[in-house]
């Protein structure tokens, strides 16, 4: 995978729908590119499908919670590049303090949950994590 398909994964993440035309203006690539990337990445599996999110609460039985990261030296934008193919994974920050990033998890079971753990925390540069399963959200 190259730069440009990190861009146009991260497009289709925010809207699994946006037209090739719109992933290419925002990519700064020609309509073929896009196509062509996109097969090819459909084609090796690292897409395997496109979804609708729905709000926070719109959904029983979703699991979601929040996991911060330790990364080893400056490895960061490579952990952040592996984290952005997780599915499981909905967003990512990064912060200052004791942890480096705060993800945003999601999955429809506590079997896919902690099978996306144990991915995530195979990935190379990551130092320590803790995770917090939501519970409930409240507005403020």
């Amino acid at each position: 995978m190259n730069n440009v398909d990190h861009i146009i994964l991260g497009l289709l993440k925010d809207n699994a729908r946006m037209s090739i035309t719109d992933l290419a203006a925002k990519a700064k690539v020609s309509r073929a590119t896009v196509q062509k990337r996109i097969e090819y990445m459909e084609s090796t599996g690292t897409i395997t499908g496109y979804t609708v999110r729905f709000r926070p609460n719109a959904e029983k039985n979703i699991i979601r919670a929040w996991m911060n990261i330790m990364v080893e030296g400056t490895k960061a934008q490579a952990v952040i590049r592996q984290l952005r193919l997780e599915t499981a994974v909905e967003r990512l920050h990064t912060t200052n303090g004791k942890w480096d990033i705060l993800v945003e998890l999601q999955s429809d079971s506590l079997e896919n949950f902690d099978k996306a753990l144990e991915r995530i925390r195979n990935i190379s540069g990551i130092y320590n994590s803790e995770t917090s399963i939501l519970l409930s959200t409240y507005k403020t």
